[in-house]
């Protein structure tokens, strides 16, 4: 696989990790308010809303932490899906982390709620899962060499050949 197909296929993968991701946090945030029986029917266009501001809001975040997971994958040839669900967890609790106010004299992240937390490390795994399950089956795989040409075959006898008679 060519290195620009390579390339093609990562940026497919994270678009897809980062959807599936932002679906989780969004579904994973608004339950409850779907557990509460008085609620009434949900609008579906606030919801395809949601899902698009998740997707946006997921990516963005996770464009460089997940670039450089990514880039470690690809140099050393890690095809683990363990390897991708940690790595997606990592990027989740990157995410979340990088949102909560850090107090530099105490050297504490301040205010962290523990459900959000859990919410968005669980995402980075799933996104993790489903990078994998596109382009992470593959890292590296545009780095191995083409298989050696095929020898050709052996010439024919002496006897055969039609055109010595």
């Amino acid at each position: 696989m060519s290195l620009i197909g390579r390339l093609i296929v990562i940026f497919i993968g994270f678009l897809a990790a980062c959807f599936v991701g932002g679906m989780i946090v969004v579904v994973a945030l608004l339950f409850p308010e779907f557990a509460d029986l008085g609620a009434g029917p949900v609008d579906q266009g606030a919801i395809d809303i949601l899902l698009g501001f998740g997707f946006i809001f997921v990516s963005g975040f996770a464009l460089v932490p997940a670039a450089v997971i990514v880039a470690i994958t690809e140099a050393l040839y890690i095809r683990s899906a363990l390897a991708y669900a940690v790595g997606g967890g990592i990027v989740g609790l990157a995410c979340y982390l990088g949102l909560v106010p850090f107090h530099s004299d105490t050297l504490q992240f301040e205010g962290i709620v523990r459900r959000h937390l859990e919410i968005m490390t669980g995402a980075g795994i799933v996104a993790g899962i489903v990078y994998w399950l596109i382009a992470g089956r593959n890292a590296g795989a545009w780095r191995e060499p083409p298989p050696p040409p095929r020898e050709p075959p052996p010439p024919l006898p002496a006897n055969s050949r039609p055109d010595e008679r």
